[in-house]
């Protein structure tokens, strides 16, 4: 049903309860990628970002639609997100799937035009990276619900053309922001101490998680390094 403004009516979710200690990025477009996003999500990882960037719209959106599927049954209280396509975001909610969201890069849709396409109650969250872009992301809180700031150590998933941080430099990004900031980039589970005290609110997992053959193990992991 739409409402009004054509959105489509229903709640998203409450983004202040988001937990973000650990946090999939997923890769691939198989039946294993939907398996791993459940697995972690059984385990209690609090997000699952959907991340084909080579796939058409029509493929992402069916792979959106079962991962969400498949984690909304294995753990509804996992939440959904897009990477990049604020527009399968909300077709994949126009299905009916447990979709809560998108995360933008710097170059894709801009927040204010995602919140307005997706909704008061949609999580959106915005790469990051420099303590430049981390200020210019604070400037929309109340648009955002978060940041994830990268690369933690150089990575072959994503070449963002910016330095590594390294756990000495989120402290700096973390002190100039309200908003949780996630660490990404080559994290394994046994950084996750450190980085936790650094003041991010939690990490996102690709290779140490799509690659391993125990992801539950590996959620596990992550979670008690918060203590």
């Amino acid at each position: 049903m739409s409402t009004d403004d054509g959105r489509i009516s229903g709640v998203w979710t409450d983004a202040r309860a988001l937990d973000l200690r650990c946090y999939l990025v997923t890769t691939g477009i198989d039946r294993r990628t939907v398996e791993v996003a459940a697995a972690a999500a059984a385990a209690g990882a609090g997000v699952v970002q959907v991340r084909a960037k080579d796939a058409a719209a029509a493929e992402l959106l069916e792979l959106t639609c079962a991962v969400a599927d498949a984690v909304h049954a294995a753990r509804p209280a996992t939440r959904v997100l897009v990477d990049d396509r604020a527009d399968v975001a909300f077709a994949a909610r126009t299905r009916g799937a447990e979709v809560h969201g998108v995360h933008l890069g710097q170059d894709d849709l801009p927040a204010t035009a995602a919140r307005c396409l997706l909704g008061p109650e949609a999580i959106i969250g915005l790469t990051t990276g420099t303590l430049e872009l981390v200020r210019a992301a604070e400037a929309l809180r109340g648009v955002i619900d978060y940041i994830g700031a990268g690369p933690f150590r150089p990575t072959p998933t994503k070449d963002s053309g910016r330095e590594p941080i390294g756990v000495a430099g989120y402290p700096a990004l973390t002190a100039a922001t309200s908003l949780p900031v996630v660490a990404i980039g080559g994290v394994a589970p046994s950084d996750v101490p450190a980085l936790a005290g650094t003041g991010v609110a939690g990490v996102a997992l690709v290779r140490a998680l799509m690659d391993a053959p125990d992801p539950r193990a590996v959620v596990r992991e992550v979670l008690a390094g918060y203590g």
